[in-house]
């Protein structure tokens, strides 16, 4: 170290240590040299020099004045620009780099400066006087407001609002309250405005969960509600503080929007894509012709980054398969996993237009495996109950309770730490640790919901299933196809059990009150009339396989081909979640024979929505047509309306006019056949995605709408879907008969041109060509594709319309409408033999529990 320059005579030494405290009292840590601060003999020489001779005076230690630039200036003094080398001497890595300016400039620079007209300029901190980050309070909202639908109780409609706001704990400053009103009604005389207390769902020291429950009185007419949070302030400047939804009149049943796979896998170039445009489409359909509820058919969210670019990435890279499954998950992975999917959460519903159409259209949600990772119960059962699965599995409930279903979460989730659960409680316990400086509320019990009555497999929780009213005349449905699923099997026996109770019970219910139900909208995550892939089962579940993963193993051949969890081909949990996998043939059958029971001792209509696979199409089950039966006496005659994905992008086009290939005509008794329908006439626009001979699959981004033809409309409209032809628009050529607001002449074939000769005659023996007068030039051409024409018949049919991207590049995300009518149900004859015996459950498979009585299978288990 070099020594310290003598101290000029006249400064003398100073022997008491430098007080610089406020008080003046000496410091004893302090230095009693005041020319400590001076590096070298060199520097007293230079400040000496630059003084013309005269002695320097030393600078006190705490001085916060200029003059603190000297030894900045100094050491600038002997640097060499880069610029001033010459370039055949310059080297190749910068050596010096300047010291740019001392603390007193620094803050100079950098302190706030008040502009005439209020502004500011600079970010207004004192970088060394500034203390901690203000702590928030509580009043900022990161996500928010997403609306949702509950129930309805006579002429009462129920819903939620939920609002995440900014920092919290165990204890919240304010509690914020929400103004309901009828739209229009803010500054009228008569105007009422409610106001609504929030609720705490779960609060810690990074978000709070706010809800708050929205009672309306159902009206003669649809009205229109507006809500706000005066309190609270939003975080994005775009959002409107006033937003609005839409409530149907008290006999009319609501129009309903589906939607699935609402999110992009790992890898995918979301720019090429348009990002989630065809949520422009929605909102514009919704403005022209308010939807009343958004149903979600599962993966709303996708979390599968979590083991590319999240905390699990040192997992998922293990390339030893025992070791990931023996790997812990411990409480600090936890914490990371939940961070993961709080803020992916917050980030994706905070993501327009997705974002504007949660705050204005009711939702209803159940989950499926994206929501909490690729394949989450499909992979092989002990891979599947290791530390890292179940861990996941509970944090991704935790997030679905909260932000989908607007429920508290569990105290806790899984831990490979945490403690054992005392007596009586099913898994864990509450893990004390997660309750630190946190707030969770109590469990809520509302009467929406179907509980199923023991935990799952893999996620520690109860399956959550859910009814309700959508108006007056449909019921709705939606089975968590996801809590309890195994590689054999979708749901228990005994929630099955539950869950057809209580169906029965509200039928009976609404048939005693003179308001009976005439549709029952199921609402399944994975479609269940659908092309068969066994032979590809067979093929990448053989033994054949085995030198492959081998190689993938040792030395990653076959690359993607494989999964990264438990090593098998990457496709084979794709299939074996279909209901249509080996593994599920007898669950799948006995379910839709019990659902044909409860269609005819209600007379009853069942339409089924599903997801997942990217694609859209419609399947239906139906009677066997040498039975003779009229499709609106036909109780076997169950539509599955496939619409995936809203944002993801599709399967290539090869994929789908394979599907389209495997096409055929399945029974699944003696009595039911099954096949898809030639629904697409053409491909949407001018584009080319499919082969000549595909008519049932289409690879493009899509959502449903659906609409009852209501029996109060006054203006008849046809019957079961066929319009009467003065409602047709009056085309100057004779030749075009699409109706108003289907698609332009130049974008449509001619009903007589040969592709749809061969799929639009009612046909009573070939089931993928119409079967009664509602598919009729179904597609392009029919009324129900139209939005003008879409829902205002009078027979108490349903109008169906698939909306199918027209152009991936096209920001506003135009869709062009394919439709179909499904004709309501009018069965008087006897019942069929009732389904009481439940699906075969695997003894070594899918039990949370051991000790469940097995169930045997139903008679007509492995036909189909």
């Amino acid at each position: 170290m070099a020594s310290q320059p003598d101290a000029p005579a006249d400064s003398g030494a100073h022997t008491i240590p430098y007080a610089d405290d406020d008080e003046g009292l000496p410091n004893p840590y302090a230095s009693s040299n005041r020319w400590r601060h001076a590096e070298s003999k060199a520097f007293a020489k230079y400040e000496k020099a630059r003084g013309a001779g005269s002695a320097p005076v030393a600078r006190d230690a705490d001085a916060r004045d200029a003059g603190v630039s000297d030894l900045a200036d100094f050491l600038n003094k002997s640097r060499i620009d880069p610029s001033e080398i010459p370039a055949d001497r310059r080297p190749t890595t910068p050596r010096f780099k300047p010291v740019v300016a001392g603390a007193s400039e620094a803050r100079a620079a950098t302190a706030a400066v008040t502009t005439e007209d209020g502004g500011v300029h600079g970010d207004g901190v004192d970088a060394e006087n500034a203390g901690p980050p203000p702590a928030p309070d509580g009043k900022e909202v990161v996500c928010g407001p997403l609306l949702n639908y509950r129930r309805m109780e006579g002429a009462q409609w129920f819903g939620s609002v939920l609002v995440v706001t900014k920092g919290g704990g165990r204890t919240q400053p304010a509690v914020p309250m929400l103004k309901l009103r009828r739209a229009g009604e803010a500054d009228s005389a008569g105007g009422k405005t409610d106001d609504i207390q929030g609720l705490c769902l779960s609060s810690d020291t990074r978000n709070t969960f706010w809800r708050f429950d929205l009672v309306v009185q159902m009206e003669a007419t649809e009205t229109k509600w507006e809500y706000e949070v005066p309190d609270l302030r939003l975080a994005s400047r775009t959002k409107p503080r006033v937003n609005s939804f839409f409530v149907p009149a008290v006999d009319e049943s609501m129009r309903i929007m589906f939607h699935s796979c609402n999110g992009f896998s790992v890898g995918t170039d979301e720019a090429a894509w348009s990002g989630p445009a065809l949520w422009n489409d929605v909102i514009r359909l919704h403005q022209e012709r308010p939807f009343h509820v958004m149903i979600g058919g599962g993966d709303q969210i996708y979390n599968d980054g979590i083991r590319v670019s999240g905390p699990l990435r040192p997992w998922s890279d293990t390339k030893n398969p025992k070791k990931r499954r023996e790997h812990p998950f411990p409480e600090s992975l936890r914490q990371k996993c939940d961070d993961y999917y709080l803020k992916n959460y917050i980030r994706w519903y905070s993501t327009e237009p997705f974002a504007a159409a949660n705050g204005q259209i009711p939702q209803l949600n159940i989950w499926d495996d994206h929501d909490i990772i690729d394949g989450f119960g499909s992979y092989v059962d002990k891979f599947m109950k290791c530390d890292v699965f179940r861990g996941i599995g509970g944090v991704a409930h935790k997030y679905y309770m909260l932000f989908q279903h607007h429920l508290p979460p569990p105290g806790s989730t899984y831990t490979s730490d945490s403690v054992p659960a005392t007596s009586g409680e099913e898994g864990q316990g509450v893990d004390p640790n997660q309750l630190m400086n946190a707030y969770v509320h109590p469990p809520i019990e509302e009467p929406g919901y179907i509980y199923g009555p023991q935990a799952g497999p893999y996620v520690a929780e109860h399956s959550h299933h859910l009814f309700a009213r959508l108006g007056a005349r449909i019921a709705f449905l939606g089975i968590d196809a996801r809590t309890e699923r195994t590689r054999h099997q979708v749901n228990y026996p005994e929630t099955y059990r539950a869950i057809f109770a209580r169906l029965k019970q509200e039928l009976t219910n609404a048939a005693n009150s003179g308001r009976p139900y005439r549709h029952l909208i199921l609402l399944l995550g994975i479609p269940i009339a659908y092309p068969r892939l066994t032979w590809l089962e067979n093929i990448f579940a053989s033994p054949v396989m085995g030198p492959m993963k081998f190689l993938n193993r040792r030395m990653g051949f076959g690359g993607s081909f494989f999964n990264s969890f438990d090593g098998s081909v990457d496709l084979l949990d794709d299939l074996d979640d279909h209901y249509t996998a080996h593994t599920h043939k007898k669950e799948r059958n006995w379910l839709i024979e019990k659902l044909q029971g409860i269609c005819a001792e209600f007379s009853v209509r069942t339409t089924i929505l599903s997801g997942d696979v990217h694609l859209a199409a419609l399947g239906r089950f139906y009677s066997n047509p040498r039975l003779n039966i009229p499709v609106e006496q036909d109780y076997r005659y169950i539509v599955n309306v496939v619409s995936s994905a809203i944002v993801n992008k599709p399967p290539p086009a090869a994929v789908a006019n394979l599907l389209a290939r495997r096409n055929i005509i399945h029974h699944l008794n003696h009595e039911t056949s099954e096949t898809l329908l030639k629904l697409f006439d053409k491909d949407p626009g001018n584009s080319t995605k499919t082969a000549k001979h595909n008519f049932v699959t289409m690879p493009s981004r899509n959502f449903a709408m659906i609409t009852e033809n209501s029996p109060n409309h006054h203006a008849a409209n046809g019957t079961n879907g066929v319009p009467h032809q003065h409602h047709h628009h009056q085309p100057t050529d004779p030749s075009s008969t699409h109706p108003p607001g289907s698609s332009s002449s130049s974008s449509s074939s001619s009903s007589n041109s040969p592709r749809n000769q061969r799929r639009n005659p009612v046909h009573k023996k070939d089931g993928r060509l119409p079967l009664h007068a509602g598919e009729e030039h179904c597609g392009t051409k029919h009324k129900a594709a139209s939005p003008a024409s879409h829902g205002t018949g009078t027979d108490g049919s349903l109008d169906v319309c698939i909306c199918v991207e027209v152009d991936q590049h096209d920001p506003a995300g135009r869709t062009e409408g394919y439709g179909l009518t499904i004709p309501a149900l009018n069965y008087q004859g006897p019942r069929p033999p009732s389904l009481e015996m439940l699906p075969h459950r695997p003894a070594s498979h899918g039990s949370s529990a051991g000790g469940r009585t097995q169930s045997r299978g139903s008679s007509t288990a492995g036909r189909g």
